[in-house]
C-alpha cells in the first residue's frame, strides 16, 4: 500500500479546536464511498467536501487500481489538502472510500486519521466510521490481551481487528462477525480488493445513504448533499441494521441483526446535517423551518424583529417570522472566512473571538425588541457574548429562543460534547440560564414540539422514535466502557 501524509508545520496547532467555536457540539464524522468510476478519487473529494461541515479536523481517502491500495491522508481542510492534480493522481483507480473527522474516541493525531487499513489474510482492508463504539475500550482490552497490536488510539480500529481475528472464512461473514460484537452507534463504509461494503448500526443512529451515478457505479455518503455534488441520484438511505455489499455483480443487502425500531439521532434535523439534504422522511431545512414555527407556537413573545444566529439558526427563524408574523432579519453578519484563529488566542482575544465570526448589524438593531434564534446551548459562553453584542448595538430588548430541547447529557455515539457538568442546561433552570445569559427572556422548543416538527404526532415516551439522549437522558443502547469506568488511562499510548 502506497500512502502519502501531507506535511505539517511544526508551529501549526493541530488540535481541532477552535478556541472561537467551543460552545457547539462538533459534528461527528462524515464517510463517502465510490464502486467502479473511472475518476473514484476526485469525486471522493468531492463527496469529502460536501460534508466537510461534519469533520473539520483531519481528511483521509484510500483507494483501489486492481492491484495495489493508495492512501492519502492530512489534518485540516479537504479544499486544502486534495487541491492539486498531484494528490488526485497518486490516488489511481476504480473505487475509494473517504472520511472527514472530528476527534470523539481517540486524539488528534495522523495516525487516527481514516481510513484506516490493515492486510488481513484475505488481502487489504480499509475502513471508515462514523459514530462511536460504546464498549471500544472493553473490546480493545480483551484484543491486546490476546496479542493484538494497535497502531491508534481511534475506536475504529477495533472494528479492524474484530475483522481480522474472526473465524469465518468469507470476508462479509467476517465482518458480520465483528459488528455482532460491538454496541454503539456506527455508520460503516469499507474498502477490499473486489469489494465495496457499507453498513449502519441496528438501530440506525447515525445516518448513511446510498446513492447511483450509472448502472454500475454506487456511492455511500454520510448525507445527500455529497451525492448532489457529483451529480448523483439519490437511491434510500441505507436501513438500520442492514449491510450493502457492492461488486461486479451489483449489490446485496443483508439483515444480520434481529430488526429492531429506528432510533436515528434527532440532532441530525437540528445542527448536524447540511440544510439541503433529505432524509426518507424529508427535507432537513423544511424540518428546521417547521421547528421556528413550533417555537413560535409554543413561545411567542411581542417584539420587533426575528433575527437568527448565523448560520445554524436561519432556517428555523423563517420558520418563526412566518408563523408569528414578525419581520425576518439578517441582524447578526457572519464573517465566512474564520477557521483556526490566526493570532494568538490571548484570554483578551477568546474574549473578542464572536466578533470575529458575527458582527451586529447596528442600523437594525438598535432601539428595536428583538428575538434571537439559535440551534442550541451547550455551554452558553457564546450566548452570552450575542446577547451583549446585541445590547452593544442598541436593542432594547433581547429573547433568545432555542430550536432545540435544552441539552441536559452527554452524547456517547460519536457527538463531541463535554461532560455532563459542563452543560449549562445540566446545572441551570431555564429561568437561571436566562439571567445568566443576560436575556429578557430564554425558551427552547419543546421535546414534543421537536418531534412534530420531524413530522410525529408527539414523543412515544414508551419507544422512541429517535435518539434524544442528549436531551432526555434516554439511551438506546448499553453504555459499557461508561458503566465499566473504561478509559485510556488503562493503555500506554505513543504521544505524536
Amino acid at each position: 500500500m502506497t500512502e502519502i501524509t501531507a506535511p505539517q508545520n511544526d508551529s501549526e496547532d493541530l488540535s481541532g479546536t477552535n478556541p472561537f467555536d467551543d460552545d457547539k457540539l462538533h459534528e461527528e464524522c462524515g464517510v463517502f464511498g465510490i464502486y467502479n468510476h473511472a475518476e473514484s478519487a476526485a469525486h471522493t473529494v468531492l463527496g469529502l467536501h460536501a460534508l466537510q461541515h461534519r469533520g473539520q479536523e483531519a481528511a483521509g481517502i484510500v483507494a483501489f487500481d486492481g492491484k495495489n491500495f493508495h492512501s492519502h491522508k492530512c489534518m485540516g481542510h479537504v479544499a486544502d489538502n486534495f487541491n492539486s492534480q498531484k494528490v488526485i493522481q497518486a490516488l489511481p483507480g476504480m473505487s475509494a472510500i473517504g472520511h472527514v473527522r472530528y476527534s470523539t474516541t481517540g486524539g488528534s493525531a495522523m495516525r487516527n486519521i481514516q481510513p484506516l487499513f490493515a492486510d488481513l489474510s484475505s488481502g487489504g482492508f480499509a475502513v471508515a466510521h462514523n459514530g462511536n463504539l460504546t464498549n471500544a475500550w472493553t473490546l480493545r482490552k480483551l484484543l491486546v490481551e490476546k496479542g493484538a497490536i494497535f497502531q491508534s488510539t481511534s475506536d475504529s480500529e477495533v472494528m479492524i481487528h474484530l475483522v481480522a481475528t474472526s473465524t469465518y472464512t468469507n470476508l462479509i461473514d467476517r465482518v458480520i462477525d465483528a459488528l455482532r460484537r460491538i454496541e454503539g452507534a456506527y455508520s460503516v463504509v469499507a474498502l477490499s480488493q473486489k469489494k465495496l461494503i457499507g453498513a449502519r448500526d441496528p438501530l440506525g443512529v447515525r445516518p448513511l445513504v446510498l446513492g447511483k451515478l450509472s448502472d454500475d457505479t454506487y456511492i455511500f455518503a454520510s448525507e445527500t448533499c455529497a451525492l448532489d455534488i457529483i451529480g448523483a441520484d439519490y437511491i434510500r438511505d441505507v436501513e438500520p441494521g442492514e449491510l450493502i455489499v457492492i461488486d461486479a455483480d451489483g449489490f446485496k443487502s443483508h439483515f444480520p441483526f434481529p430488526r429492531l425500531k429506528s432510533r436515528a439521532c434527532i440532532f441530525e434535523h437540528v445542527y448536524f446535517s447540511r440544510p439541503d439534504s433529505i432524509t426518507s422522511n424529508g427535507s432537513i431545512y423544511n424540518v428546521r423551518k417547521n421547528i421556528g414555527k413550533e417555537l413560535a407556537k409554543e413561545s411567542l413573545v411581542d417584539a420587533d424583529l426575528v433575527i437568527p444566529v448565523p448560520d445554524s439558526g436561519v432556517p428555523a427563524a423563517i420558520g418563526y417570522a412566518q408563523q408569528s408574523g414578525i419581520p425576518f432579519e439578517l441582524g447578526i453578519i457572519r464573517n465566512h472566512y474564520v477557521g483556526r484563529t490566526f493570532i494568538e488566542p490571548s484570554d483578551q482575544i477568546r474574549h473578542l473571538g464572536v466578533k470575529l465570526k458575527h458582527n451586529a448589524n447596528k442600523p437594525e438593531i438598535e432601539g428595536k425588541r428583538i428575538i434571537l434564534i439559535d440551534d442550541s446551548i451547550v455551554r452558553g459562553t457564546t450566548s452570552v457574548k450575542i446577547v451583549e453584542m446585541m445590547r452593544a448595538a442598541g436593542a432594547k430588548e433581547v429573547h433568545m429562543r432555542i430550536a432545540s430541547p435544552p441539552t441536559t447529557n452527554s452524547c456517547f455515539y460519536g457527538v463531541d460534547t463535554p461532560q455532563k457538568d459542563k452543560l449549562l442546561a445540566s446545572r441551570m433552570s431555564v429561568e437561571e440560564m436566562a439571567k445568566y445569559i443576560k436575556a429578557d427572556s430564554l425558551a427552547f422548543v419543546s421535546i414534543d414540539g421537536l418531534y412534530r416538527a420531524v413530522g410525529e404526532t408527539s414523543r412515544d415516551d414508551d419507544s422512541p422514535q429517535y435518539c434524544d439522549a442528549c436531551f432526555s437522558g434516554d439511551y438506546p443502547t448499553r453504555l459499557t466502557d461508561e458503566e465499566l469506568g473504561q478509559d485510556n488511562k488503562q493503555f500506554s499510548f505513543l504521544t505524536d
